[in-house]
């Protein structure tokens, strides 16, 4: 179906309250605008099977919530409306907050290099919105599409959905819990593959560790220095030239032997695949490739090339069933190398030398009748990555059936958990992302993703030793735990920042190691039941409204990890707040100012084990550890899932499932099992049970796995000496701790330093004040002649503000700004300033803001976003910026003041405050200036303004203010091509 057949298919339904039908389960609806439009959709490839979506089944239920929608300009808006207090989570992966009111992203997978917390389209895309209800109860959203989607939160208690007709959009609940939203949502779109458990370990990665000698004495390092880890990676420096599936010859001539040689201390090998394949006559895969037919194509049918790392490159077409067939033999050859996993790259996909950083949306895929048929790029290219996992995942599968494949990808789209994890992207080294890393993780598991973690310490940039401690320090309890750092930067090892940091490193896997027992268990439970692994604080207490905006914890099940994300507050200061109920605090004996405290929420058991310096260590007959807390009725309960660690025998009851309970009667505490599954006969091995009683005191029993054990409670005051001299100890301990000294990175700006006084710029008309470090606003901007003042501003808001992205109050409004220059002469002479402001990603926004000396009536702004340091993995490109003029006038009198100009095309304009917000763009863009003008003054601000460097100019009328914005274009900037937009006012008598 073409984009006009089904824009057509939307005609005669143009606004209106959906229609439903009731899909899959009790309690999830399916949303169209009308029949014509359920007919017209293409195939879901969210969901594991088309027919879940596509036809009815009996329910009894109606919805609660029913979407409206309108068609308007080619695009279906979908809203729904929720009450007061709703809070919204999920969208996928996105960066900044966690809960998402007033945000807005839109699904486009994007090599996002160096993103911030207001980017809005970041490696993979996830239409879908958790709403939490005010009474704790939850309903999932999910536009069904694989289009680029606009997901709208700015509104209070409003999800809008906009994108290309048709689409349906699947409703899951209300249901009485988020947990049970999301195992609803699994039965539709499946839930995570069961990982190997050595993937459960920590994972060392860097681009690169450029020879296998390189790579075996990373790995010996780790069980020279006694620090737990299973898994080193290998970036794209293996290779021969880039090209995939094959090793250079001088740094990796041996592969199976390095392999074997990582095998023989514990280690496992994961080695990267990108899908641009170098075009290259006489390299085997393009010449299979080219053989089979497998290329994506432009529209003209020749094989689109484009830039990547190995040079001109073309691109398996991964939506044809003969591409990721032949795709997966070349995996399976591949593992023959001794390749334990799969890194795929690059696959958004990633395309060099183009300011869209893809490639062009024209381009052709030939996909089967069941993902879709033959397509443009634009339907394809959010699952593109997706499709390329899964084609990996296969062919590992294909390679040895009695291993669990493992593949990491960067690219994804809502299902993609069904074939391989993920991670967050080329991150930063600083603060604003270690604290962001939490949220970030959470958001994917909220949108069905349970298998993710960021580069911890950062990707790009250098980490010092506090920051890179604290971080694997809270980085060691997420799903999937991974360092990985970026070629030109310092070494990140957990050794390579002074033995302070190393210590808490190895304190931090140490926990880690120990609790993958329960680790493993969360993830048997995901993988079978659509549960969750990591989720917000909040999941314990729904209904708790304070809970839902914390981002410094997060839930391992009944498991609160809690951790402080600012540099000078360690978590042994924090005052946390817990959900309600009992949540009695322990560790290991090794608490730490730069380790989470850790809380087991009462009425559970979790189990751990020993310590060992890889997974392959660990062993059924090792002792058991059960942490219990009882619950205000003395009871408690848990779960333990074991078996061999890998392969598919625990698919055919292969493994043993023991649940335990406690259950405290007459002053003693008795522990048991109370019901097993699986084939597996339980081990012969001890049993230590722990019984936590607050403080991180707790008794100490044991005895054997399957047999009662019991405990007799203390007096009152016996369990007061033993909470006494638990603090004591822990006292004790905190003094003994070196701490990882506070080494901050000096290579900071250049320029002045910052001012707490604002710098005040007055010649000729015009007198101005700066703040520098708060955004580089201008807070003052008085016309001398007419003593008039224009801006509306605070030090802290409004006044003259300027973003680098289209959301209001992006990267650029709030840092702090150095003053690079300073030209502050005498009257009649021309005075200037020059302010540079860090916006990350490598990227600075400067500004330079002048009274001329041929023209002292004019004020000239001269801004501009420049990549000062934009990664070489992103082909020089940053990630997609726009330079947006955000200024805030006064109104003295608003029924007399309006703005006037002349369009491109020669129309005049009249726009007053009761037209409320307009944008301008194309022939209607003003003609190089406009003009506020205020009758009763007498005056007119004149704004003038290049309009080749402006893409869109927006008027919003506010409360006695007014916003007259220059946007420019919304593209990346390399060294060769940054943004700009130079413009100046002057006031003139009417």
């Amino acid at each position: 179906m073409t984009d006009s057949e089904v824009k057509a298919a939307t005609s005669d339904s143009t606004a209106g309250k959906m229609i439903f039908q009731p899909i899959l389960e009790d309690g999830v609806f399916r949303f169209d605008c009308s029949a014509n439009d359920r007919e017209a959709v293409y195939p879901s490839l969210s969901f594991i099977n088309n027919k879940s979506r596509d036809v009815p089944v009996m329910s009894n239920k109606t919805p609660s919530y029913i979407p409206s929608f309108e068609c308007r300009l080619g695009q279906q808006i979908v809203k729904l409306e929720f009450p007061a207090g709703t809070s919204f989570y999920g969208t996928g992966e996105v960066s900044g907050q966690l809960e998402r009111t007033g945000k807005r992203v839109f699904t486009w997978n994007t090599d996002a290099w160096g993103y911030g917390p207001e980017t809005t389209s970041l490696y993979q895309s996830h239409p879908w919105v958790l709403a939490v209800l005010p009474n704790g109860e939850a309903l999932g959203i999910l536009a069904d599409t694989t289009r680029r989607c606009e997901i709208d939160l700015r509104t209070e208690c409003r999800i809008q959905f906009i994108s290309l007709p048709s689409f349906p959009v699947i409703t899951f609940g209300p249901f009485s819990s988020p947990t049970a939203v999301l195992v609803s949502l699994s039965h539709a779109i499946g839930t995570v593959f069961m990982p190997p458990k050595w993937s459960l370990g920590y994972h060392q990665c860097r681009w690169s560790y450029d020879s296998q000698e390189r790579v075996l004495e990373i790995s010996r390092n780790f069980r020279e220095k006694g620090i737990p880890c299973d898994v080193i990676w290998m970036d794209i420096d293996y290779m021969d030239g880039f090209r995939c599936f094959t090793f250079d010859k001088e740094r990796f001539p041996d592969p199976k032997s390095l392999v074997k040689d990582l095998h023989n201390i514990g280690f496992k090998a994961i080695w990267m695949l990108d899908p641009g394949i170098k075009q290259e006559e006489g390299y085997f895969v393009y010449d299979s490739g080219s053989k089979h037919d497998v290329w994506i194509q432009k529209a003209d049918g020749k094989p689109f090339v484009g830039d990547v790392w190995p040079g001109p490159c073309v691109f398996p077409d991964f939506t044809q069933s003969k591409a990721r067939a032949w795709w997966a033999n070349l995996v399976k050859d591949f593992i023959s190398n001794g390749v334990d996993g799969i890194w795929n790259d690059m696959n958004e996909p990633a395309i060099f030398k183009t300011v869209t950083k893809t490639m062009p949306e024209s381009n052709i895929h030939r996909g089967e009748n069941e993902l879709g048929g033959c397509q443009s790029h634009a339907h394809y290219h959010n699952v593109y990555g997706m499709l390329m996992a899964r084609s990996t995942y296969g062919g590992m599968g294909l390679a040895d059936r009695r291993k669990r494949p493992f593949v990491l990808t960067r690219a994804g789209f809502i299902g993609s958990q069904r074939y391989a994890a993920t991670w967050t992207g080329d991150n930063l080294s600083n603060w604003e992302h270690l604290q962001m890393s939490i949220s970030m993780m959470l958001q994917l598991g909220l949108s069905g993703q349970p298998l993710s973690g960021p580069d911890i310490g950062g990707f790009a940039g250098n980490a010092t030793p506090k920051l890179f401690g604290r971080w694997l320090g809270f980085g060691a309890m997420f799903p999937f735990c991974r360092g990985h750092s970026e070629t030109g930067t310092i070494d990140h090892e957990p050794w390579s920042f002074g033995k302070e940091c190393e210590e808490v490193c190895r304190l931090a896997l140490k926990r880690r190691y120990r609790l993958i027992p329960h680790i493993y268990t969360l993830f048997y439970m995901a993988h079978t039941r659509g549960t969750p692994v990591a989720t917000p604080a909040f999941f314990a207490d729904p209904k708790d409204p304070n809970l839902r905006t914390l981002e410094s914890c997060f839930l391992l099940g009944p498991l609160l990890v809690y951790s402080s994300i600012m540099p000078d507050l360690g978590s042994d200061k924090l005052q946390p707040l817990l959900p309600k109920g009992i949540w009695l605090s322990f560790d290991f004996d090794d608490s730490h100012p730069d380790l989470p405290a850790l809380y087991l929420q009462g009425g559970y058991i979790i189990p751990f084990g020993p310590p060992h310096q890889h997974v392959g260590e660990s062993n059924p007959l090792d002792d058991l550890t059960l942490i219990v807390a009882l619950d205000e009725h003395g009871k408690a309960k848990g779960s333990l899932f074991e078996d061999d660690g890998d392969g598919y025998g625990f698919t055919e009851g292969e493994y043993l499932l023991t649940h335990y309970v406690a259950e405290l009667e007459s002053s003693v505490v008795t522990v048991k099992v109370s019901k097993t599954e699986g084939l597996w006969k339980r081990p012969n091995r001890r049993l230590h049970v722990q019984l936590l009683i607050g403080e991180d005191a707790m008794l100490d029993a044991w005895g054997n796995d399957g047999e009662d054990l019991q405990i007799e409670m203390p007096s009152e005051i016996e369990v007061s000496k033993l909470i006494s001299s638990s603090k004591e100890h822990h006292r004790l301990r905190l003094e003994s701790i070196k701490h990882i000294p506070d080494v901050e990175d000096g290579s900071g700006h250049k320029g002045g330093e910052l001012s707490r006084t604002p710098i005040e710029l007055a010649n000729g008309d015009w007198s101005l004040k700066i703040v520098p470090w708060i955004g580089g606003r201008i807070i003052s901007m008085v016309h001398l002649p007419s003593g008039s003042q224009w801006l509306h501003s605070r030090v802290e808001i409004n006044g003259y503000e300027e973003y680098s992205g289209m959301e209001y109050r992006s990267a650029g409004c709030t840092e702090e700004y150095n003053v690079m220059q300073r030209d502050l002469e005498h009257a009649g002479e021309e005075e200037s300033v020059l302010l540079e402001g860090d916006i990350g990603g490598g990227l600075v926004l400067q500004r330079q803001i002048t009274v001329p000396k041929d023209n002292p009536k004019v004020l000239r702004i001269e801004s501009s976003i420049l990549a000062r340091k934009v990664g070489a993995g992103s082909g020089g490109f940053s990630r997609l910026v726009c330079l947006r003029v955000h200024p805030t006038f006064s109104l003295l009198h608003p029924t007399e003041t309006f703005v006037a100009f002349t369009s491109v095309d020669g129309t005049k304009q009249e726009v007053w405050p009761e037209t409320g917000e307009k944008v301008y763009q194309g022939n209607l863009l003003p003609n190089g200036e406009w003009e506020l003008v205020d009758k009763c003054l007498g005056l007119v601000l004149i704004n003038r303004f290049n309009v080749g460097e402006v893409y869109k100019c927006l008027i919003h009328w506010g409360a006695r203010t007014v916003n007259l914005e220059l946007w420019s274009e919304d593209r990346p900037v390399s060294k060769q091509s940054p943004l700009q937009i130079f413009h100046e006012y002057e006031v003139r008598e009417i």
